[in-house]
């Protein structure tokens, strides 16, 4: 998964970034501090595999990970290249999804590029910029796709999306946000369009609210009632608040935390809302060699699931011998289990299940 973060320059989105990732993305009072996209990779925390680690004492041990990217800050205009706007916005083309970081918090030591606070304008920008990318593009694959239709009759439902998500962009709403079948969002996805990414709103606000956002703070209300415009979700986070914990080690952390009065860090949560936004899931497998977490989307057949560890286990499937997480650690053992006949064996039609735990058997 690689999640793509967005937002105006100085809102704390390399603050957030740094704080998460310990890439050490430059970070500075001045628009334009971050031109090539940083990019960092984060284990995903995952206390079944912990526990599985426990079980087996293996040699390795894998978490599955997660990509982020930190993405210069855009400003209006961007898509007339504004502000360097034209990479930047390219840079959002090759993400699953985006964490648009708006900042919920007065400080009169940050600049605000648009000279103060207003998280709804602030919103709007970003995504008109987006909006206004997408139809360029869409305009120029219009006038080349009506060139051709007249010879190619199947190129005809590729030019009618085309064409209606042109008005829906037009009239300043996200292909996201739109109404289309599973045929029409294969063509725009296949389009690259920018505004097909699904979204997490991470509304930055100061260190004195990372516990808990004050009912004071109009700021947070702004983001969440124009998030659920769009049915997206908004996530609290502190940036501030992140980097204070991104130097303490596992011990100090979780006491800071709980010293905080904080149930979770906004890295954790940003994980948690990537995986339910994106519809992914993880299996487990364990050894004496190695635990590791494999993610899947949900739905996932057995084969495919297979096919993630290596294309042979895919292609020579033959079933897999799988257990619920919960069911192996009642038993203490995979030898207990299977003797209360808690192992399952199943074929290639069994959907996989979040934290199965699972062995494939295969034939090449």
């Amino acid at each position: 998964m690689k999640l793509g973060i967005i937002g105006l320059p100085n809102v704390g989105k390399s603050t957030l970034f740094n704080a998460i990732t310990g890439a050490g993305a430059q970070s500075a009072n001045y628009p334009f501090c971050t031109i090539d996209p940083n990019v960092g990779v984060v284990a995903v925390p995952d206390s079944r595999l912990d526990a599985l680690a426990e079980m087996y004492v293996p040699q390795k041990y894998t978490p599955a990970v997660i990509e982020f990217v930190d993405i210069a800050g855009l400003v209006r205009g961007a898509s007339k290249g504004e502000g360097l706007g034209n990479k930047f916005l390219s840079h959002i083309r090759d993400v699953d999804a985006v964490v648009h970081v708006v900042r919920c918090f007065d400080d009169g030591d940050i600049v605000h590029v648009d000279g103060d606070v207003n998280p709804a304008r602030d919103m709007e920008t970003i995504n008109l910029e987006l909006i206004f990318s997408d139809m360029e593009a869409l305009e120029r694959r219009i006038e080349k796709t009506k060139k051709t239709v007249k010879s190619d009759k199947s190129l005809v439902p590729v030019l009618e999306t085309y064409e209606k998500t042109l008005e829906l962009l037009s009239q300043g709403k996200t292909v996201r946000s739109g109404t289309f079948t599973e045929e029409e969002w294969a063509i725009l996805e296949e389009a690259g369009l920018l505004t097909t990414k699904p979204v997490i709103y991470a509304a930055n606000v100061s260190e004195n609210e990372a516990a808990g956002v004050s009912d004071d703070n109009v700021y947070f209300k702004e983001v969440v009632k124009a998030a659920a415009s769009e049915g997206a979700q908004v996530i609290p986070v502190s940036a501030g608040i992140e980097s204070e914990i991104a130097e303490l080690d596992p011990e100090e952390k979780e006491a800071f935390l709980c010293e905080m009065g904080i149930k979770e860090s906004g890295l954790d949560k940003l994980i948690k809302a990537g995986y339910s936004l994106l519809g992914l899931i993880s299996y487990l497998t364990g050894g004496p060699k190695e635990v590791r977490a494999w993610t899947i989307r949900k739905g996932t057949k057995a084969p495919q699931a297979a096919g993630k560890i290596h294309s042979d286990f895919e292609r020579g499937f033959i079933r897999a011998e799988v257990i619920a997480f919960d069911d192996l650690m009642a038993c203490g053992s995979l030898a207990a289990a299977k003797a209360k006949g808690l192992l399952r064996s199943e074929g290639k039609d069994y959907v996989m299940c979040d934290g199965d735990v699972v062995e494939f058997l295969f034939n090449v």
